[in-house]
């Protein structure tokens, strides 16, 4: 059984939803790590990582192909939802499948689950 996270090859969920967090989390504050160039303002308190705040969203750190190999430019660095989002190999969680739904990617089955 493979350990690698379906999260390198998917990355759907970096390209379906707004990316929003606390500005403290932001390296503009005194002890954020996110990136503050690639975040933009989304709320007083809030700001979004570039490209996720659209119509059609795709953050800013996401490189490569969808469903191919992706990976994020600032993974170690990046904001909250991001850390809390679990991938569907993980957990079941049904905003990755709406996600993979959304690019014809099937959804994943928890590694837990798997005898």
């Amino acid at each position: 059984m493979s350990t690698v996270s379906a999260c390198l090859t998917c990355g759907a969920c970096c390209a379906s939803y707004r990316v929003s967090f606390y500005w403290g989390e932001a390296t503009g504050a005194p002890n954020g790590y996110v990136p503050s160039e690639l975040t933009e303002n989304f709320h007083p308190h809030l700001l979004c990582m570039q490209g996720t705040n659209q119509a059609e969203p795709r953050c800013v750190a996401l490189e490569g192909e969808i469903g191919q190999r992706v990976g994020c430019r600032i993974y170690a660095d990046r904001p909250s939802p991001c850390r809390e989002f679990a991938a569907g190999d993980e957990e079941a969680n049904p905003y990755c499948d709406k996600a993979r739904a959304k690019y014809g990617l099937a959804p994943l089955i928890p590694v837990k689950n798997v005898a």
